[in-house]
């Protein structure tokens, strides 16, 4: 298991730098200068411009400001300053990342337990009138696009039944964060109940379920242990990669409930073209991918003894 570990870290390095480099060359191929964005209609002196370019680094190749970013980085843990507020990016990050974190976390705690319980429920009654209610709930959240969902649970809770408010003032209350974060993991919380259901479905007929109940083990034992072990390795291969998705995924969300995180910060830095800003996004965005990653590999011994790392 550690030899696997530490060459699921190994692979990591290239991933990580590759990845890192893809945006600072896209954010370098956007039109626009982000120097000349500061002075909005006017136009600056060309003086100024050079000096503020040279000061960034922005006259640079970009290859060399990618080179010199990526040492700061590592070595002193500096993600650069950011042009429009001249803020350290790592202050910034700081102050984006926690809001968003806790909405993203919130959400998928929502995905996992209804889910997870909706998908078991569907499993157990294949073919009944309960999956089919399930599964035409499941295929609403899907189709339905994140902006209607979130401007249609605005109109009936917080604008005609007045249970919630229809905008987040304080990004660390989990009452205001809740709307938000039902919202955000719906079209998740679909796809987490339908590998469930599907799962569920196809392993409590075979064999080995067969014999155990043939043993006469409980009920309970038989779907809490041997069905849902077995089940739950394709529902944890696709929680992993949402756990990035759902931070990365929260512009939509964060915008049309004034939420101050990442999504927002995503939408002004690719408006003002700022580079520092956004790789220090998806550096942060790719290690929770990659780690994530790991640990969904390293969860498939636990739920099947059979799966073995050399």
């Amino acid at each position: 298991m550690g030899r696997y570990v530490a060459r699921r870290l190994l692979q990591m390095i290239p991933v990580f730098f590759g990845t890192t480099l893809l945006i600072f060359l896209m954010v370098y191929a956007l039109p626009g200068d982000p120097v000349r964005g500061l002075f909005g209609d006017k136009a600056g002196s060309p003086q100024v411009i050079a000096a503020l370019r040279h000061e960034y680094g922005l006259d640079q190749n970009i290859f060399v400001q990618y080179y010199n970013y990526m040492k700061d980085m590592i070595l002193h843990g500096d993600f650069g300053t950011q042009i429009a507020s001249g803020r350290p990016v790592t202050a910034v990050l700081g102050d984006a990342f926690p809001v968003t974190l806790r909405l993203a976390s919130l959400a998928f705690a929502i995905e996992v337990v209804l889910g997870i319980a909706l998908g078991v429920v569907a499993g157990l009654r294949a073919g009944r009138l309960t999956d089919n209610v399930v599964l035409v709930m499941t295929l609403l959240f899907i189709s339905v696009p994140v902006f209607v969902l979130g401007f249609i649970a605005k109109l009936v809770f917080a604008e005609q039944l007045h249970w919630l408010d229809p905008n987040v003032n304080d990004a660390t209350d989990y009452g205001q964060l809740l709307m938000p974060a039902i919202v955000l993991a719906t079209a998740s919380l679909a796809y987490v109940t339908r590998l469930t259901r599907t799962s569920i479905a196809e392993n409590r007929r075979a064999d080995y379920i067969r014999t155990a109940i043939a043993k006469g083990l409980p009920r309970k034992r038989v779907v809490g242990v041997h069905l849902m072990r077995n089940s739950m390795i394709p529902v944890i291969t696709y929680l992993g990669t949402d756990i990035g998705a759902l931070m990365g995924g929260a512009v939509v969300t964060e915008g049309l409930f004034n939420i101050q995180g990442v999504g927002g910060l995503i939408y002004q830095s690719l408006a003002r073209r700022e580079g520092t800003t956004l790789v220090g996004l998806v550096t942060i965005l790719v290690l929770i991918y990659l780690l994530a990653n790991l640990l969904v590999d390293l969860l498939y011994a636990v739920l099947d003894p059979r799966i073995r790392y050399a």
